[in-house]
């Protein structure tokens, strides 16, 4: 397997088409063909699904993560040698909304003044995340899970906690006495992944169907709440002052849910990774400590 090759493949996954990986590497289309088809026929296994877009087959992913560490560890060495040519290396990241709207946005500034470094997100729901990084898709990855994924590391971040909250107009005609009518107040999701709304129904044992809308922004979201389209989970820093100055109701005061999150990053000797981690591990600093 050559370098060359494996870089093709990696281009083919990270932009979807043939056309595409060849613009990012500035290369012919038939090139990319020609490289992909080299590293098959020394594998003997199909590795890309030629679909739009295009897509590594199981084998593929196992080479997808090899090529990415080589990819980096190759950048690494050239600039140990004095060798580097002035390119600039993708890290790709993966993060929850939530987290990328809230405590992860000070790293953005930290990672623009990397000047060999481009930092590519994938935004993904951070029960989800570690798949990313089993698929090689990612260096790195904010997640809910806190067991390793095998030649990773992990390091526990804190803990976002999420509040139930609604529009004082849409509590108000919901209000059942001391409570809510929680079988018929409407209610937002992120997507159908999102379960933690339905999670606080069951713990208060509310077993209707009320209606759900679906907001898949982190930040529309926010706002569908603030509007009042239905109740939902907020992290509370994105809360703001809101309950203070009547814009949100608190719904239940003891139905808050925090929200453990790790960063799980590739074991790798990488002076990027390294940079990468720091820079997660000082933006965390503004989230809770992780619940005991």
């Amino acid at each position: 397997m050559q370098l060359e090759q494996l870089r093709a493949l990696l281009a083919v996954v990270d932009h979807g088409t043939f056309d595409a990986a060849a613009r990012a590497l500035l290369v012919t289309p038939s090139a990319i063909s020609q490289r992909i088809k080299a590293l098959e026929s020394s594998t003997g296994r199909v590795l890309v699904e030629r679909t739009a877009p295009c897509r590594p087959t199981d084998a593929g992913e196992v080479l997808v993560r090899t090529a990415r560490q080589m990819v980096l560890l190759d950048a690494e060495a050239r600039d140990a040698l004095g060798e580097g040519d002035d390119g600039v290396t993708d890290l790709p990241v993966a993060v929850n909304a939530d987290s990328l709207a809230t405590w992860f946005e000070p790293l953005l500034g930290v990672a623009a003044t990397w000047q060999d470094t481009r930092l590519q997100l994938e935004v993904e729901d951070e029960e989800y995340s570690a798949d990313h990084l089993r698929r090689g898709r990612v260096v790195g990855a904010v997640s809910a899970d806190p067991r390793p994924v095998a030649g990773c590391e992990t390091v526990l971040l804190g803990a976002m906690r999420y509040l139930p909250v609604a529009a004082p107009v849409l509590a108000e005609r919901f209000t059942r006495g001391r409570s809510y009518d929680w079988d018929r107040m409407p209610l937002l999701r992120y997507n159908v992944k999102d379960e933690m709304q339905h999670g606080v129904l069951r713990a208060i044992g509310a077993d209707g169907s009320p209606p759900v809308s679906q907001v898949p922004s982190s930040e529309a979201f926010a706002a569908a709440v603030r509007a009042g389209l239905g109740w939902g989970m907020l992290p509370e820093s994105q809360i703001g002052a809101d309950l203070d100055d009547g814009r949100l109701v608190l719904l239940r005061a003891r139905a808050h849910r925090d929200v453990p999150l790790s960063w799980q990053v590739w074991r790798l000797d990488s002076p990027r990774i390294t940079r990468l981690t720091e820079a997660v591990l000082g933006a965390a600093k503004a989230l809770r400590p992780t619940p005991r």
